[in-house]
């Protein structure tokens, strides 16, 4: 597991210039796209699997907070991970409202799907605040290792939609669910 610094990423937003697209670092460079972290035409998608229960009590903290959200790819049977989309300079139409759906796919380690849903409205309504903030979509995703869950490789892949400005963002990560203890 390794920290990941949620906070981290909103403070390098406070210094970016208007004209900056996507995910940006503290001095203002481009984050290069990953699988799990990309920018596309301003909008910007970002997956991150954590196994902190108190996710939610970090996230809510003020500004002036840096949070530490752990990151994993390891998951023994009757742990527990959450999968955090998350997103940032969504476009607003005329009413200053963003339309912002995910398309939800996981795949167990045999291909078969555990989970495929579409065009779920996972952010929507008046934008509040600074577009570039970074927020957390309403697609949260929790999963627990149970007896009779295949051992292996999980795949979650999460496309966020950006319907007033028309972009697609195909996120992709994972996690390996052990037949042993961590």
């Amino acid at each position: 597991m390794k920290p990941v610094l949620i906070i981290l990423l909103l403070s390098l937003f406070s210094n970016v210039h208007a004209e900056t697209d996507g995910w940006v670092t503290r001095d203002g460079k481009p984050v290069p796209n990953s699988d799990a972290i990309k920018s596309m035409n301003g909008f910007g998608g970002w997956l991150v699997v954590t196994p902190d229960s108190d996710w939610e009590a970090k996230w809510k903290t003020s500004p002036e907070t840096t949070p530490y959200i752990t990151e994993a790819k390891n998951v023994s049977y009757g742990e527990q991970l959450t999968v955090l989309p998350f997103y940032i300079n969504p476009k607003v139409n005329a009413l200053g409202e963003i339309d912002v759906s995910c398309d939800i796919r996981i795949t167990r380690p045999d291909g078969s799907l555990s989970t495929n849903t579409k065009d779920f409205q996972c952010a929507s309504g008046k934008l509040q605040g600074d577009p570039r903030n970074i927020r957390l979509t309403s697609a949260i995703i929790k999963y627990v290792g149970e007896e009779g869950d295949l051992a292996g490789k999980w795949t979650i892949e999460i496309t966020l939609t950006d319907k007033t400005r028309g972009t697609i963002i195909p996120l992709r990560t994972y996690f390996v669910l052990l037949k042993t203890k961590n």
